[in-house]
């Protein structure tokens, strides 16, 4: 099959997401992709000239080692409002270039402007759209005077889709509550590479790398550094109670904004020997830090943004066997419930008090052992066959409605 992605996020630096992994993976068994993207951090690159051209990157591979994909980025004007405006024009010619000249089975949506858009083009050459949903798009809109205007085009996307994919079944439900038709809803959850974490290595050594000892223990957290992460609170929780707990340590890996206030905060509470700050680094080495770590946190906000998704890095936690202490989020807790190895807390303060009543119980292992039995059967391969299992019936519908 030939298929068409379409988002507003940045694919070649943001993720890798579920997105990426179903994506290489269907290409890896022969399908061709293509994915039209926004440079949604070009406020990063302001010297660069106002309005942008149209960029093809060839081969773009972020969660396997032999999937890859083809990214189109159309120009954009780099201003503020006029570059999500500018998506109207740029965006739409390229959906229908990409119609034209790739001819895509079907189109598979992620964003909220480009989604409209596709739908649009789709209904005219009677093409299938599915909408995918590891979000509620329009909370993710930084503009907050934008958002119920987001929201109404996302209401129109999910209504019109021919079928909206739902990674976790939170988000089902809220597609519903948007309009979707039950029978055309779905619920397809995040894969994972099981035996590259069960059997990951280097435990000793990145533990000596970072100056963690042996008798540490290592409260992790991986992905984007969002203001709601609640990392600002762990780290808080940490300076005041580093005399009771002093072993506790924190290990970071990943950026975005909350980044310099972490190493600022990191310095002012005097806890450089304490708290492991690490950038990006390639997707097949994060099972080594996942290797070096003792307790996987998620200590979200439990605001609109976060309270109905799931992380795909709780399942690469639980792949790790890992215990995991998470923010009481309503969709955690519809997904994996309670004694699975996530324990919840209120709130993000909360993290290294129950951390250390996790040691002090001597949980740790069980805990990770009943995460580990949750994901079991979680793999890839399954996942990703149940998903082109979807796109194949959904292509040989339309084609029978068409020959009808």
């Amino acid at each position: 099959m030939r298929i068409l992605v379409v988002q507003e996020s940045d694919w070649i630096e943001k993720g890798p997401h579920q997105s990426h992994h179903l994506m290489e993976r269907l290409s890896e068994r022969g399908h061709e992709i293509r994915v039209i993207d926004f440079e949604i951090e070009w406020r990063k690159h302001r010297s660069e000239s106002i309005i942008t051209k149209r960029k093809i990157v060839e081969s773009v591979r972020k969660a396997t080692d032999k999937g890859k994909v083809t990214v189109i980025r159309p120009s954009i004007v780099r201003l503020p409002f006029l570059d999500y405006f500018s998506i109207f024009v740029t965006h739409r010619l390229e959906i229908e270039r990409q119609l034209r000249d790739f001819r895509p089975d079907m189109v598979i949506g992620f964003g909220i402007l480009n989604s409209y858009l596709a739908i649009k083009a789709c209904k005219r050459e009677n093409l299938p759209f599915l909408y995918y949903l590891i979000d509620e798009l329009h909370n993710l809109v930084p503009q907050e005077a934008f958002r119920n205007i987001a929201r109404m085009i996302e209401s129109y996307n999910i209504r019109h889709a021919d079928l909206v994919i739902s990674i976790n079944e939170a988000l089902r439900e809220y597609s519903v509550d948007m309009g979707a038709e039950i029978a055309r809803t779905r619920t397809i959850r995040a894969g994972i590479d099981l035996e590259k974490y069960q059997m990951a290595e280097g435990r000793a050594e990145t533990r000596k790398e970072y100056g963690i000892r042996d008798d540490d223990i290592v409260l992790f957290f991986m992905g984007w550094l969002y203001e709601f992460s609640g990392l600002r609170e762990v780290t808080l929780s940490l300076s005041e109670t580093s005399d009771r707990f002093p072993n506790l340590r924190l290990m970071i890996l990943g950026r975005g904004e909350l980044s310099e206030e972490l190493h600022k905060k990191r310095d002012e509470y005097g806890l450089k020997n304490r708290i492991v700050i690490i950038d990006w680094k390639p997707y097949n080495e994060v099972p080594r830090f996942l290797a070096a770590s003792d307790i996987c946190i998620l200590p979200a906000y439990n605001n609109q943004v976060m309270k109905n998704i799931v992380p795909i890095k709780m399942y690469e936690y639980m792949a790790s066997q890992k215990p995991v202490i998470a923010t009481r989020l309503p969709g955690l807790v519809k997904e994996f419930g309670e004694d699975n190895g996530v324990t919840y807390v209120n709130e993000p303060r909360e993290v290294v008090e129950k951390a250390a009543d996790l040691v002090r119980k001597g949980l740790i292992r069980s805990e990770g052992e009943k995460s580990r039995a949750f994901v079991q059967g979680m793999d890839w391969k399954t996942t990703t066959g149940s998903f082109e299992g979807t796109l194949r019936t959904i292509t040989e519908i339309e084609t029978a409605q068409g020959k009808a």
